[in-house]
C-alpha cells in the first residue's frame, strides 16, 4: 500500500490493551500516511487524548480497569475532546453493547478480528468529517464569531467558539456540556417562526442595559444547529450609530431611544433634555440618514445594529 500525502494533524490515537491488536493497526495506519499514538489503558487514553487531540480515536470497548465506554463517556463530558470521533472496537455484537457505543457517545464501531482495510475504510470517512469542522471552526475563531453548535438529538453543546464560550459563562451557570434552557427555548421559538414563515427572534436573555442576541448560523449534516451569539449594550449600540451615520454622541443617543420606541418625551426625560431639544436633534438625524419619518430612521438604525 503506498502511503497517502496527508497533513499532520491527521492524528489517530489507538487504545487497547493487546499488544498484537495495537501493532497489527499500528503498521496498517503508519503505512497508510498517519501520525499514530497508542494508549494501553483508560487513564491513558484520557490524558493522551487531551495532550495531543487526535482526529480520530479507536477505542478498545473492554480493557482492565477503566473500559471504552467510560472513557468515551469521559471524553465526551470534557470540552477539549468531545469533538473527537470515537471508533469502537469490540468482539461484542450484542445489541445492548452496540447501543452502549453509541449511547457513550460512539461514532461508529468495528468488530474483532480487527481488519485493517475496514477500519482504514472507516477512518477516512470520519477523519473527513472531522476535518472539514476542524477547518470551519477555525474560520469561525479567526473571524471571532461568536458560534455554538447544539445537537438537536440530546441538546448538548458539541464545540463553541472561544467567544461563544466567554459569552455563555457570562449570561448561564454551567452551560460547559449541555445548552442552558435559555437557548434551548430560543432555538425551539426560533425554528416555529422559521415554519411559519416569520422572522425568527433575536433576544435570547437580558441583563439590565445588556442584551444578549442569538441567530441561526446553518444546521450541519449531524442535525446540528449552529447558533451565532452577540451582545449588545446601551453604549456600544451608539458607538455603532455615530460610527455607521457620523452622528454625535447626542443625535446617537436620541436614535438609539427611537429605536427603542421612546417618545421625545421619554427621551428628554431620560438624557436631560427638553422634548423640543430632543427633537432638534432628531431633524439633525434624519437629515444625515436621508429619511423623513421616525419610524424611517428605526429600521434604518436598526439594521445597522444588527450587523454590527
Amino acid at each position: 500500500m503506498q502511503p497517502v500525502d496527508r497533513t499532520i494533524s491527521d492524528i489517530v490515537l489507538i487504545v487497547d490493551d493487546v499488544p498484537e491488536n495495537l501493532s497489527l493497526l499500528h503498521d496498517a495506519l503508519d503505512e497508510a500516511g498517519y501520525t499514530v499514538l497508542v494508549a494501553t489503558h483508560g487513564e491513558a487514553a484520557l490524558q493522551r487524548a487531551r495532550q495531543s487531540l487526535p482526529d480520530v480515536i479507536l477505542l478498545d470497548a473492554l480493557m482492565p480497569g477503566m473500559d471504552g465506554f467510560e472513557v468515551a463517556r469521559r471524553l465526551k463530558a470534557d470540552f477539549t475532546t468531545q469533538h473527537i470521533p470515537i471508533v469502537f472496537m469490540t468482539g461484542l455484537t450484542e445489541t445492548e453493547h452496540v447501543v452502549a457505543a453509541f449511547a457513550a457517545g460512539g461514532a461508529d464501531y468495528v468488530t474483532k478480528p480487527i481488519r485493517p482495510p475496514e477500519v482504514l475504510a472507516r477512518i477516512a470517512a470520519h477523519m473527513a468529517n472531522a476535518r472539514q469542522m476542524k477547518q470551519a471552526r477555525s474560520a469561525l475563531d479567526a473571524f471571532g464569531q461568536a458560534t455554538v453548535a447544539v445537537r438537536a438529538a440530546d441538546s448538548k453543546i458539541v464545540w463553541q467558539t472561544p467567544l461563544a464560550r466567554g459569552l455563555l459563562n457570562a449570561y448561564f451557570a454551567n452551560p460547559e456540556t449541555v445548552a442552558p434552557e435559555e437557548l434551548l427555548n430560543w432555538i425551539t421559538a426560533a425554528l416555529r417562526a422559521r415554519a411559519d414563515g416569520r422572522d425568527a427572534p433575536s433576544l435570547l436573555i437580558a441583563e439590565g442595559n445588556k442584551r444578549l442576541l442569538a441567530s441561526f448560523h446553518d444546521q450541519t449534516g449531524d442535525d446540528e444547529w449552529l447558533v451565532v451569539l452577540r451582545e449588545e449594550n446601551d453604549a456600544s449600540a451608539v458607538e455603532s450609530l455615530i460610527a455607521a451615520f457620523r452622528l454625535t454622541q447626542r443625535e446617537a443617543e436620541v436614535l438609539y431611544w427611537v429605536v427603542q420606541g421612546k417618545t421625545s418625551n421619554d427621551i428628554g426625560e431620560i438624557l436631560g433634555n427638553s422634548p423640543r431639544t430632543v427633537n432638534k436633534h432628531l431633524e439633525h438625524v434624519f437629515e444625515k440618514l436621508g429619511v423623513e419619518t421616525r419610524t424611517a430612521a428605526a429600521n434604518l438604525a436598526l439594521s445597522k445594529m444588527r450587523g454590527s
